[in-house]
């Protein structure tokens, strides 16, 4: 479905020394998957530390800054931060699956398997397919990270002593007993960061009047970080119930508990609008992240002389 161009006058994108579509091609974007996810998603810790702790209690703060001024007083900088160790790991894992799969699956889908299909069918599914495999790297950081972040006094005190916890008590099965719902919040976030990624880009050149060769690289990113902020304030209110429920799951779900029942205990607590608590902090914070993860993603693939993504 990509395809290259011959380079406009005075475009200053560099020729590719990699062959498109090749296992180096693939093996590069799930480089440049790791390196824009793992760091960007560390980088808001304190955003999520206080939005998952207001998922899991409304009340336990007043506002973000209270939040941060009070684990500031009580913990310093650490309890800022705290949990930052399996959202890098976690997050450098998902990082690598999603964007790599997603590039695997596009090509494949749109230019092996369905070469007919309308474009936006394809980003669905390609997307789809890359965050159903990526949440499986996830989801035991993931599971890790809620409970250090939200169960009182801290369930573990670091990554280490939480993995050996939860698999002491609840086996390996326990690193994994929010998979259901992470697919439910991730693959849905997926397919809109990455459908609407590839519309918004599209449109922008559309409304730029010139194809997308006649930029140089710097203006290239500059749209991937335009449509990439725009995919991250759509995907991350479609997929914010289920991140609280996520939330909710990784640190109030009982003993024994099968999912389909610990959803309905714990809806039947928060109800329809509890499921939206601490909203405005993640369109805030996955807008950002979202942004910058295009950017960093398709930078890196400037630098090593691909093209940027969408556009064609």
């Amino acid at each position: 479905m990509v395809q290259t161009k011959p380079q406009a006058p005075g475009a200053v994108t560099p020729k590719t020394k990699i062959e498109l579509f090749s296992g180096t091609y693939f093996a590069a974007c799930t480089l440049g998957g790791i390196i824009a996810c793992g760091p960007t998603h560390t980088s808001v810790t304190p955003l999520d530390l206080v939005k998952c702790r207001r998922q899991v209690d409304p009340k336990i703060y007043s506002s973000n800054l209270s939040a941060w001024r009070s684990i500031f007083a009580k913990e310093g900088l650490r309890g800022v931060v705290f949990g930052w160790s399996p959202t890098f790991i976690g997050y450098s894992m998902q990082g690598a699956g999603k964007y790599g799969f997603y590039e695997v699956f596009k090509y494949y889908y749109g230019e092996k398997l369905f070469p007919n299909m309308n474009k936006t069918v394809v980003y669905l599914g390609a997307s789809a397919s890359a965050e159903f495999l990526a949440d499986i790297a996830l989801c035991p950081m993931e599971a890790i990270k809620v409970r250090m972040q939200t169960t009182p006094p801290p369930y573990a005190s670091n990554l280490r002593e939480g993995w050996s916890k939860i698999v002491s008590k609840e086996g390996y099965a326990g690193l994994y007993k929010g998979l259901y719902p992470l697919w439910a919040r991730q693959i849905p976030y997926t397919m809109v960061k990455f459908a609407t990624f590839e519309s918004a880009v599209a449109q922008i050149y559309k409304q730029l009047g010139k194809p997308k060769e006649s930029y140089n690289s710097l203006q290239q990113t500059g749209v991937s970080f335009l449509g990439g902020y725009i995919a991250g304030v759509g995907c991350a209110v479609i997929s914010h119930p289920a991140d609280v429920m996520v939330s909710k799951l990784n640190s109030d779900r009982k003993a024994g508990e099968g999912a389909g029942s610990a959803v309905a205990r714990i809806y039947g607590n928060i109800g329809f609008r509890g499921l939206w608590n601490g909203l405005p902090v993640r369109v805030f914070m996955i807008g950002t992240l979202t942004a910058f993860q295009w950017l960093i993603y398709d930078s890196f693939k400037v630098y090593l002389g691909l093209p940027t993504t969408g556009g064609h």
